[in-house]
């Protein structure tokens, strides 16, 4: 099990998940380090070696088991494990992609990342030419990466999509497909042996695969964390309760109720579904009501994912008229589509928020600039299970986040 170079962790980052695999990769070079030194320490106090000549050793181990004649890097101090595996990304003007790989991933562990909701002008080409990737084009990009590497002999493929892409396209209600698991067949038939997510939006997606693993991870932890910088989570002092903002989210929110302690509400919404929203003020709701009471509270509410916004305007401005004091929301995809980013800086200004908590995990520079947007890092959340599932170990602490969550109440 080495912490040092040479590893057989690679790392390959699509155009428009660069951002978050770079993020991931700080934090694993950091872990490597931390767990070379543990070891260090603990080996050198349990054999009574000297800990330079233990780290001697340790690259010989090393540099013994590996097929090269010579690693590089010093013999005498710790060797840095370099995770990413270079690639050219072209783009044709027709539209299709190559990925050609610049450095071997022949027997090593391959994690493959790509942000499909990355919509930010991206270099390709070499630099040649800027542009501004849809959904589509990413998840193209993605499989043609994924057989790049599987052509390549890669010993195992692991995909790192924060948002499952078509995860809204999960249950039939009529003459439609279901495009989730037409796209885990896909993934599953080239040869992929687990995919890694954020909040899925639907359990009912895992049911896709027969074969490969799926990871479903959680931002609650990190989204407690950057809650109690604005809200007193540990005295009291404010009286703070969870909304469902609707029917589908009572499951997550439940979850916050109960690791808060707070009571939990609910909006119930009619909507009308012969309306497809196009932007954040084309909704479909026809009308809300609340089971419970804000009056006089500060209103926290948990979704998995904002397109549009739409809904949640309205749930917030609804919120606002039955008597809140403050709405603030958490969502792990804060994917922001349209001019969604302009319509809540314009609720903003009216007073119908005070603050929306939203991850890393998609990549909107418009959003770090805005004084009602809270970013919080879950980069370190999927350093740690990529760590983990690559030296065989388990991971089921960090997707249970209750332990977690209490500790940082108390």
């Amino acid at each position: 099990m080495p912490y040092s170079e040479p590893t057989n962790l690679g790392i390959i980052a699509c155009p428009g998940g660069e951002s978050f695999a770079e993020a991931v990769i700080a934090h694993l070079r950091n872990m490597y380090k931390h767990r070379f030194t543990l070891k260090n320490d603990v080996i050198s106090k349990r054999y009574e070696i000297e800990k330079n000549s233990l780290i001697k050793n340790m690259n010989l181990y090393n540099d013994l088991f590996m097929s090269d004649v010579c690693m590089r890097g010093d013999i005498d101090a710790f060797r840095p494990p370099v995770f990413k595996v270079n690639a050219r990304f072209t783009y044709f003007m027709n539209g299709e992609f190559k990925t050609e790989l610049q450095d071997t991933v022949r027997g090593k562990d391959i994690y493959i990342f790509q942000d499909v909701e990355n919509h930010e002008p991206l270099t390709l080409n070499d630099g040649k030419n800027t542009l501004s990737l849809s959904v589509n084009d990413h998840v193209m990009s993605l499989l043609v990466t994924i057989d790049a590497v599987q052509q390549a002999g890669a010993k195992r493929i692991t995909i790192v999509v924060p948002a499952y892409p078509y995860s809204r396209q999960h249950k039939k209600k009529g003459r439609e497909g279901l495009t989730a698991r037409m796209l885990g067949h896909i993934y599953e038939n080239l040869g992929v042996n687990r995919i890694i997510t954020l909040d899925l939006h639907s359990r009912e997606i895992e049911n896709a695969f027969s074969l490969t693993h799926l990871e479903n991870l959680h931002g609650s932890y990190q989204i407690i964390r950057e809650l109690g910088k604005i809200v007193d989570l540990k005295n009291g002092t404010e009286d703070l309760v969870v909304v469902s903002p609707d029917t589908g989210a009572i499951d997550r929110n439940k979850f916050y109720a109960a690791g808060l302690k707070l009571p939990l509400a609910m909006i119930y919404k009619e909507r009308d579904y012969s309306i497809v929203t196009q932007d954040a003020h084309s909704t479909n709701i026809k009308s809300i009501k609340l089971l419970g009471d804000v009056h006089g509270k500060v209103a926290f509410l948990a979704d998995d994912m904002l397109g549009t916004g739409g809904t949640l305007l309205k749930a917030m401005g609804f919120l606002k008229e039955q008597g809140a004091t403050k709405v603030i929301a958490a969502i792990s995809l804060p994917f922001f589509t349209g001019n969604a980013v302009e319509q809540f800086d314009e609720a903003y200004k009216q007073g119908l928020f005070y603050r929306i908590i939203g991850t890393n995990a998609v990549y909107h520079s418009d959003l770090l600039k805005r004084e009602w947007y809270i970013s919080t890092d879950v980069s370190g959340l999927f350093a740690n299970v990529i760590m983990r599932i690559h030296h065989d170990q388990s991971v089921g602490g960090l997707l249970e986040n209750r332990d977690l969550i209490e500790k940082l109440l108390k």
